[in-house]
Formats: C-alpha cells, structure tokens, sequence
C-alpha cells in the first residue's frame, strides 16, 4: 500500500483549532474569491482538502475520470463567468485534467486547475519520489498562466493570481501547482487569516479607443450587404439585450455560431443561420463580435468575398489579422465596445442595399423549407434525422432546457436540426471540435444554472465519457443522455480491409443496450426503436426531472464518414441519407 505523504500531520478541527494547514487556509482562499463549487477526482495528497473544503461550504462534485470534471468546470466557467475549478491529485490525475483546462484555454473559458504535488527537492534532482512529475512545466505551454505555491503564507496570493489570469482579457484555463509540504504546513490560525483578503475589481474594463469606433462604424455605415457574425465570446459576455438592440437597430443580418445560437432566437426574422454559403460569398463586410476567424470560418478564405472587409470586436489585439486582414479593428471588452458602436450609431447614416435583407428572408424560408423534408421520412429502424424529427418538436416544448451536443453525424445534424431560442443554452465540442466532452459539459450545466440538461450523443463520442453518467446520477441532476446508437463511429458498416476478421476501424456494436448501463447506476430508462417512443420518452425524462437515460436504436447505415474519404461512403451504401 503506497504510504500517505500527509500521514504524519496531526489533524484538528479546523473551524476551532488555534492551528490550522494549508489545506484550510486554500479553501478560505478560494471562498475570498467567490469559488463556491469544485469538479474533480481525490487522491494523495488532496484528500483532505476535498473534505475541509466541503465542511466549510464548497460544494464538491466528485467524478470517475478528471478530464470531464474538467469539462465540467470549463462548461460551469462559460455558464457562469466565474472560474469553474477543478481538483485533482499528482502526476496522472494532474495529466488526464490538463486535457480540460487546455480545451478550455482554447475556448476562452475560465477555469482552475489546482493540483497537488510531490514535495520539490526530489522532483528537481529526478531522484524517483512519488509521482514526482514537474507539474508545472509540463502545464506552462498548453494553458493561459501556471503557478506553484511552496508556502502556506502565499497561498492566498497564488489564488488571487490564477483568478485574475483565468477570467481577465481573453478568459482561458489556469493551472496552479500546490505542493505537498504546502498543503500540510501548520500555520497558527491569526496568522493565516492575516494572508486572507478579498481582492477588488478582478476583471476591469477594457475601453476601446474612440478612434477605432468611429472607423468600424464608417465602415459599417458605407456597406452595402453587410452580416453580423456572432460567435460563443458574444454569448459568454452576457450583454444579450445589447447584442440584441445593436442588431436590430442596424437592421443587419445576423449569423450565429453553434455556441452563440440563442442570443437571438434561431427564427428571428433577420437570421441567416441558413445562408450560411450566401453571405460569405456577397457580403462586402462582415462584423465580428466575439468570433474569431478560424478553421470553423475558412479562417477568412474559401468561399469569402476576397474583396470583403471585416470589422472585428476582440478583446485580444493579437487576435486582429491572424488570417485576413481586419481593416477595422475594435479591441476592448464586448460590453464596452458595443456600448460604443451603440452611442455612436445615430450619427450615421447606413446605405445597406435594400435588397439584401429581402434576399435573405427569402432564400432562407426556400432553404428552411427544403430542410423540413429531411423530417418528414418516419425511418425504422431511424435515421438521425427521423430520430431528431422527434427531438426538435420536444425541445421546441422545453427551450429552457440546455443542450448538450457531441458526436460526428449527431453533432452536425442535432446543430442544424434543433432551433435555440435562448442564449448559453447550446454546449458543444466548440472550437477543436473534440469528442468526450459529453457528461463532464451535462453535469456542469445542470450544477451551474439549476436547470434541466438534455445530452444528445453519439454512441461513439458517449464512450469517451459514459461512465461519468455515474456522477449525475449520484447527485440526482435532472440530465437527460440521449445515445445515437448506430453501432459505429460514422456508422456501425464498416468494412475490413484485411483478411484478420476484426472488426473495422470504425466498427462498434450497433445491438448495444446502453439502458442497461444507466440501469447499473439507477437511472430512469428506456430504449426506443421509433420517432413516437422517442418522442414519448423524452417529454417524459425532461418533465421528471431525474437522471435519464434514453437509448435511440439507429439503423446502422445511418451516417456518414465526415473526412470525405470517399470509398467509405459509397452511395449504394446509404440509400436513406443520399
């Protein structure tokens, strides 16, 4: 049995006793910061903490992997603008919860990691101590900021400083390194509350110059087919009613990333959501706010007007001409900028053309109506989109409830087939596009907002994280799982090329009953084979409010290889999808 590096502390009460350790004066610490929740995993040597910091009123969600407590505390950080703060124990632990805190650096999300660690001297000669991993230099080129805190005395200091880093400018991950012989160092208790204090004014504004205000609006004013381009930065601000009074008092189109879907709602009449090719390829300027001009844009080429001019509000100057270049640049925080272009708008004159929003309007209700038939066909076994016709009619009932979204053909058919009607209320892959996010996003959701989450999965992407669905229902969170199952990643047909007899490369099992797992944890159940039986199952778990499972049986041949390979898509192959 591996021996406790903190056996030897003597242990008090710490809400009474004349000394206290580290580990108290760390959750004092993060309460002076407004920390009221922790995601994470204990282990040696940060055991005890878990339980102080949960006696003296921090919540703690335990999991069964640290990267979707991760993921939970990066969603919780999006959710709420607070940083979520995940916990985690030395080497391994430390390195499986990274993965989440770089994602979320990634995607701007706020978000601590604090990690226990083995004492120094050892770690720094490589003489082979326990899990004695170099933590934070492994952490410094894959998060915003990192941090190691040696002694109790600076505790205080080390979590003022990793908070100001996660949530000020561009919000990112955080990665702070306590060590061992910190965590259990004896302070007396006068002296330890003298470290103590709450800091002020942690995320300041950032205004941007009025010279830089006043070029985007002559600019803006001078196009002639303009779009607004809002991306997950302008949902994450939560200034929704000036985001929506700045659209509508332009009178632009507007077009919503996957993660911005809901600030205004998805029917609103000057969305072009659906003209998606259309506006690329006319638009004579484009304003971003709160996106950024990456892969998930063409990063600013492709079908883009080459002769189109951006405006973009960032509060990052480096992000400004990393693909394109943005002749008008508006950098300061999304409240104030707005703010800005908003008091500035009635001293000029905008000469859009007045055929473009008609053009718009129209070519999206022809393309909305072209995309209703993929409904109407009542496949059995299901296709995605007969099981999602089911679906979007539920949600439509519940646009309250959060969407949480992963997968390859379930990701990109459930963005475009559900309608979001209220902002932060979509939470998926973002940025990097990577899977696994599912249930550590499902419980972070459900824990920072109180409010019902509905996970739809892949039965691929729901393996990266299934066992978590344990955590939602240990804590009785109203999550509801929907699982795609179509036996495959793409589809469950794939074929092997060799003459070995395993299964294909993309092959998994298509007559697996994923029920059966949320039975073992004492889950509400069921497993549908038709639109109407999903369509009764999920009015029913979301109006439950208890941890449901829900296992959609797809047809196999249900969806297709996203990489364009195109031996792996044979037409033949799909007759219901092509």
């Amino acid at each position: 049995m591996t021996p406790d590096p903190l056996a030897s502390i003597p242990h008090t009460d710490p809400s009474t006793a004349n000394q206290v350790t580290g580990m108290w004066i760390l959750t004092q610490a993060l309460k002076k910061v407004g920390i009221d929740t922790m995601y994470g995993l204990v282990g040696i040597p940060v055991t005890e903490f878990a339980y102080i910091a949960q006696g003296e009123g921090i919540r703690f969600l335990g999991f069964r992997h640290e990267q979707q407590a991760g993921m939970a505390a990066a969603t919780h950080g999006f959710l709420t603008k607070t940083p979520g703060v995940l916990l985690t124990v030395s080497s391994l632990g430390f390195l499986n919860g990274l993965t989440a805190t770089t994602n979320a650096t990634v995607n701007c999300y706020p978000m601590i990691q604090i990690s226990g660690s083995s004492e120094r001297p050892p770690i720094d000669l490589m003489q082979g101590t326990y899990e004695g991993l170099d933590q934070l230099n492994i952490a410094k080129p894959l998060v915003k900021a990192a941090y190691r805190i040696n002694r109790p005395e600076d505790i205080m200091t080390g979590v003022v400083r990793v908070y100001r880093a996660a949530v000020s400018g561009r919000p990112g991950g955080v990665y702070l390194d306590i060590t061992t012989p910190c965590l259990g160092a004896v302070m007396d208790r006068a002296a330890a509350e003298a470290t103590l204090y709450t800091p002020v004014d942690t995320c300041p504004p950032m205004i941007p110059s009025q010279t830089s205000v006043a070029r985007a609006m002559q600019l803006l004013a001078s196009a002639k087919k303009p779009v607004i381009l809002l991306g997950k930065g302008a949902a994450y601000a939560q200034i929704d009613d000036k985001i929506k009074k700045f659209v509508e008092s332009t009178g632009i189109p507007f077009y919503q990333m996957s993660m911005a879907k809901g600030l205004l709602p998805d029917n609103h009449p000057l969305s072009a959501n659906s003209m998606r090719s259309a506006f690329m390829e006319q638009s004579d300027v484009v304003v971003l706010v709160g996106a950024r001009l990456n892969w998930l844009l063409s990063r600013g080429h492709g079908k883009w007007n080459p002769a189109g001019k951006f405006i973009q509000l960032d509060i990052d100057p480096e992000e400004i001409d990393i693909n394109r270049q943005i002749a008008a640049p508006v950098v300061g925080d999304l409240e104030s900028s707005i703010d800005a272009m908003l008091a500035a708008l009635p001293s000029y004159k905008l000469s859009m053309d007045p055929e473009w929003v008609p053009y718009i309007q129209s070519q999206s209700k022809l393309k909305n109506e072209k995309f209703m038939q993929r409904f109407v066909a009542q496949t059995v076994p299901m296709t995605h989109w007969s099981a999602l016709s089911a679906v979007r009619k539920v949600m439509a009932q519940n646009p309250d409830v959060i969407l949480v979204n992963e997968g390859a053909n379930t990701l990109d058919d459930t963005r475009d087939a559900i309608d979001m009607m209220l902002p932060r209320h979509r939470i998926d892959c973002a940025t990097w596009a990577i899977m696994g996010m599912g249930m550590g996003s499902a419980v972070g959701a459900a824990v920072a907002t109180s409010k019902s989450v509905v996970a739809i999965e892949g039965d691929s992407a729901f393996g990266f994280s299934g066992m978590d669905f344990s955590t939602a229902c240990r804590f009785k969170l109203p999550v509801t799982v929907v699982i795609f199952n179509n036996g495959g990643i793409y589809n469950g047909i794939g074929q092997n090329l060799g003459k070995d007899g395993d299964p294909a490369p993309t092959t998994l099992n298509v007559n697996a009953r994923y029920d059966k797992l949320g039975d073992a944890f004492g889950a509400q159940t069921y497993y549908v084979t038709t639109p109407d039986e999903l369509e009764k199952a999920l009015t029913e778990a979301i109006a439950s409010k208890k941890t449901c499972l829900i296992d959609v049986q797809l047809a196999a041949d249900s969806g297709k290889e996203s990489g364009h390979i195109g031996y792996l898509n044979p037409a033949t192959l799909f007759p219901v999808n092509v």
